[in-house]
C-alpha cells in the first residue's frame, strides 16, 4: 500500500487526481482479468492494494450525490465572503466541510484485494480513527444508524470529530476520511453537519485543550491504515 502526502490541495484538484488514480486502478484490473494473470500481478509503482492519499484543504464544502442541498445554510455571495466553495460531488453522506487543521485521508484501494465489503470497509474507517484518538487519550466511537466516529454517542452532548462518506466502482475507492485535528469550527455554522440539527461537532484539539501535530497525527493514521487492513 502506497502513501502519498499532496499537503494543502485544492478540493476540485485533489478529486480529478482521485478519479485519475481509480480509473488507472481499475483498468488494470481489467486488463489482468481479460488477460486472466495472477491477482498479484501490478505495475511497478503501485502496490496491489492501492494508495491511500492525506492532503488538507482551503475551506470548502461539500455534498453527497444524495445530500439535501437545504444543509447548506448560506448563498453564493456569503460562500465567498467566507472564503470557501462548495462542492456536489459522488460519494455517499451529506454535507461536510474541509478546511485548514483537517486531516482528509483519500484511499484508492481494490477492496477485492484487501478481501473487505464496502459496509467492512466503512467500519474499518471508522476504526483507524477511533485508535488513533485513542494515542491522545480520547475516547471515541460510533453512533448507530450514523457513519462516521462519534464522541459520547447516544447521550446529549453527542458531538462527530470524523467524518466518511466513500465511493466504490467496480470495488475501488474514492473519497474517504475526515478529521478534524485543529479545525476552525465556526465553519460548520453555515451548514447542518451530515444533515443532523440537534448533534455538534469538535476536534482533537477542542478536546484536548491545546494544538496537535497533524503530521504526528497522520502516522497513527497510517499505522493502523497498514495493521487494519492486513496489507
Amino acid at each position: 500500500m502506497l502513501f502519498l502526502d499532496w499537503d494543502i490541495i485544492d478540493y476540485a484538484e485533489a478529486w480529478e487526481r482521485q478519479r485519475a488514480m481509480a480509473a488507472q486502478l481499475i483498468a488494470r484490473k481489467t486488463a489482468h482479468a481479460s488477460a486472466t494473470a495472477h491477482a498479484s500481478a501490478t505495475s511497478d509503482d503501485e502496490p496491489a492494494a492501492g494508495t491511500v492519499v492525506f492532503c488538507e484543504h482551503p475551506h470548502v464544502y461539500t455534498l453527497g450525490r444524495r445530500g439535501n442541498t437545504s444543509n447548506l445554510l448560506i448563498d453564493a455571495d456569503r460562500l465567498a465572503q467566507i472564503g470557501a466553495r462548495y462542492y456536489h460531488v459522488d460519494r455517499g453522506g451529506d454535507i461536510t466541510y474541509h478546511g485548514p487543521g483537517q486531516i482528509v485521508c483519500y484511499p484508492v484501494l481494490d477492496l477485492e484485494r484487501l478481501h473487505l465489503s464496502l459496509k467492512q470497509y466503512i467500519f474499518t474507517l471508522e476504526e483507524i480513527i477511533i485508535r488513533t484518538l485513542r494515542q491522545y487519550g480520547v475516547t471515541a466511537g460510533r453512533l448507530t444508524g450514523a457513519t462516521g466516529v462519534w464522541l459520547d454517542a447516544g447521550s446529549p452532548s453527542a458531538r462527530k470529530i470524523g467524518a466518511i462518506g466513500v465511493h466504490a466502482s467496480h470495488y475501488v475507492t474514492t473519497h474517504g476520511l475526515a478529521l478534524n485535528i485543529n479545525t476552525d469550527l465556526r465553519y460548520y455554522r453555515y451548514i447542518h453537519p451530515c444533515g443532523f440539527t440537534d448533534k455538534g461537532v469538535t476536534s482533537l484539539a477542542a478536546e484536548t485543550g491545546a494544538a496537535v501535530d497533524i503530521d504526528e497525527v497522520k502516522q497513527w493514521l497510517r499505522k493502523y491504515f497498514v495493521s487494519l487492513t492486513n496489507e
